[in-house]
């Protein structure tokens, strides 16, 4: 079964845009989210566009900050302090990455916590990591959850997961998200010994490495979920390039017993979940709960 996660980010984004009408309708505002770019980088600038084209069709305001790639880092930081201070902005989202010459730690800290719509902050991560109820989830963690919980019609208590990769975007705060779900966690890296024998033991394998086509399907354990979080190019000899996983979707197809694509799978969900982020920031200030 392929999970679809172009259908489930409309159902999101539609939840988002009831949600939005209820916020003006009751409190007379509108979510707003400031998004800065620095630079040219291609990849980042279809992002960018794709958030603010989405966001609008969710009935949320957009404001879009482009910098040159030399912008100074000072510079950069007094934008962000200059948005932290508006109240008509709830969510704040840095493109990443940013130049080599700026720090992104700096910048990540900068956003206001409470602003902070892609849960990046350390009082988001720290929020996360005790379970508690305010913290912004970053937004691939929790689109990969609502795809977890679809394939398994809710039911993750108890189910083995294995997350492979670690970093604080996706790896850590996913299996954090995993673990309050009463899942049995086990995350796996670069340094892992036998990582095919640990992936096999998983009811539920997420990856999320940056490597393309990395599990095959000797890796899956027969019948489990796999959510691929990967977007890699590979060369192709007819157009030149295509976007891949970091599973072998090929293979593993045969395999699994739900599998997200590539595209089409984790990457809307990103999206519908930071949209929806930046609702509850908004509805958080307007003192109204309009999410269900």
């Amino acid at each position: 079964m392929i999970i679809d996660g172009k259908a489930l980010a409309a159902e999101l984004n539609a939840a988002t845009r009831r949600a939005v009408t209820r916020l003006q309708q009751e409190s007379h505002v509108t979510p707003t989210l400031a998004v800065v770019l620095v630079g040219e980088d291609p990849a980042s600038q279809i992002y960018v566009r794709n958030k603010v084209l989405q966001a609008e069709a969710a009935g949320l305001r957009s404001i879009r900050h482009v910098l040159s790639a030399d912008t100074p880092a000072d510079e950069l930081l007094a934008l962000i302090a200059t948005l932290n201070a508006a109240s008509d902005v709830h969510g704040i989202l840095v493109q990443l990455p940013l130049p080599s010459h700026i720090n992104e730690g700096r910048v990540i800290e900068a956003v206001a916590s409470h602003k902070d719509v892609d849960g990046f902050h350390p009082l988001n991560g720290g929020a996360l990591l005790n379970g508690y109820p305010h913290a912004l989830v970053p937004c691939t963690p929790q689109g990969c959850m609502m795809l977890a919980k679809r394939a398994f019609d809710g039911a993750l208590a108890g189910k083995r997961a294995v997350v492979i990769g670690r970093s604080n975007i996706v790896g850590k705060p996913l299996a954090m998200l995993l673990v309050q779900a009463d899942c049995t966690v086990t995350i796996a890296h670069s340094r892992t010994r036998d990582l095919a024998a640990v992936c096999r033991e998983a009811d539920l394998l997420c990856v999320a490495v940056g490597q393309a086509e990395l599990v095959k399907a000797e890796w899956v354990k027969p019948g489990a979920v796999v959510i691929d979080v990967g977007i890699n190019r590979v060369g192709d000899a007819e157009r030149g390039y295509r976007v891949v996983g970091d599973v072998d979707f090929a293979a593993v197809w045969d395999v699994a017993g739900a599998i997200t694509p590539v595209p089409g799978g984790v990457g809307p969900m990103t999206i519908a979940c930071l949209l929806r982020n930046t609702v509850l920031a908004a509805s958080r200030v307007a003192g109204v709960d309009v999410l269900v």
